[in-house]
């Protein structure tokens, strides 16, 4: 009888995920978009210059500018005199800019509670002295270099350095996380420092399995504290709590290039590469949803065409200012795309 009754209990706990597995499968056909997209360029570069290709982007602590970080024109900024981080108004005024010379490639952005701004620095280029690259930095808002994480130029496998970061972010309790690891077989882990930058832990190996990961490339924390990682090559996110211990996995929200959780436990979620090669079945565009019950409700499409026969499209890095507008760093069409509501 107990025997029957486990079993029963187990039968009855799966038959509750069936209208959550199927709307999981269903909501990227059928989720409203409550959003209208700014047309043409928004936030105008200075100088005549123009967008080159664009993964980083976050809003300021309260959320009435935002900050982004270009490749300079270009998908490097090796050789580049202009400034790659930019904070704007949220009518497009650039407000400031800094970095030039500091940064090759930038790729994930985190803004902190006292407005210093965050950089992973991702690929390396080491041959030409003093090398840039494959580093995290933390900027003051006005540009002053306040800390280094990895070493410029140089990758690794330790605790000392990177091999192209993804993504960095802060907790409450000012830890330091790290996406390491932009290749499917590359370092794949988390890092995780102290606030003066002592390293502390880190989880994650090559894999499909529980906190194994192919490619994290984003990173996000929700009002309970778990870290959610946008695991790509996987096509899931992963959600840990701050010490590594693996809490669930969602395939609902895509093949995840970018992720953002807003003050309400939004989650904002950038599919920027499924076609029938990557990911078949599921749409390109930006998933929203809940970070507490994992339901999308809504989802803004790609306006690629034809996503079978293009490498990256539409937002790679999202993020939501305080009006709850949606910003789309866009890598393939080098462009900074702003969404407002209906």
């Amino acid at each position: 009888m107990a025997r029957l009754t486990r079993v029963c209990s187990a039968l009855a706990a799966a038959l509750t995920l069936i209208p959550f597995l199927a709307q999981a499968a269903t909501a990227q056909m059928t989720a409203p978009n409550p959003y209208r997209t700014v047309e043409g360029v928004w936030a105008e570069l200075p100088n005549g210059r123009t967008w080159g290709s664009t993964s980083a982007v976050y809003p300021a602590p309260d959320g009435m500018s935002i900050w982004v970080a270009d490749r300079c024109g270009a998908n490097t900024c090796v050789g580049s005199d202009v400034d790659p981080v930019l904070r704007y108004d949220l009518d497009g005024n650039l407000m400031t800019s800094f970095g030039a010379g500091m940064i090759v490639w930038p790729h994930g952005m985190f803004v902190d509670a006292e407005g210093n701004v965050w950089v992973a620095d991702a690929v390396g280029f080491g041959d030409t002295p003093p090398g840039r690259g494959h580093v995290v930095l933390k900027f003051s808002p006005e540009g002053e270099l306040l800390m280094k994480l990895g070493e410029d130029g140089v990758a690794g496998t330790d605790q000392s350095h990177f091999d192209r970061p993804n993504d960095v972010l802060v907790a409450p309790d000012g830890s330091i996380f790290v996406a390491d690891g932009h290749n499917p077989t590359g370092n794949n882990r988390i890092m995780k420092f102290a606030a003066d930058g002592t390293f502390l832990l880190e989880w994650g190996t090559t894999g499909g399995d529980n906190g194994e990961f192919r490619e994290p490339h984003a990173l996000a924390m929700d009002s309970q504290g778990r870290l959610f990682v946008a695991d790509r090559y996987n096509n899931r996110l992963q959600l840990f709590d701050q010490e590594g211990t693996h809490l669930a996995n969602w395939s609902q929200f895509s093949r995840l290039s970018g992720i953002f959780i807003d003050k309400n436990d939004v989650l904002y979620a950038a599919d920027s590469e499924s076609n029938a090669r990557r990911n078949p079945g599921w749409k390109r565009g930006i998933y929203i949803g809940s970070a507490v019950t994992g339901f999308v409700e809504a989802f803004i499409p790609d306006p690629e065409p034809d996503p079978d026969n293009s490498g990256t499209s539409a937002a790679e890095g999202v993020a939501v200012d305080a009006m709850g507008n949606v910003y789309g760093a866009e890598v393939g069409p080098r462009m900074l795309r702003k969404y407002i509501r209906r």
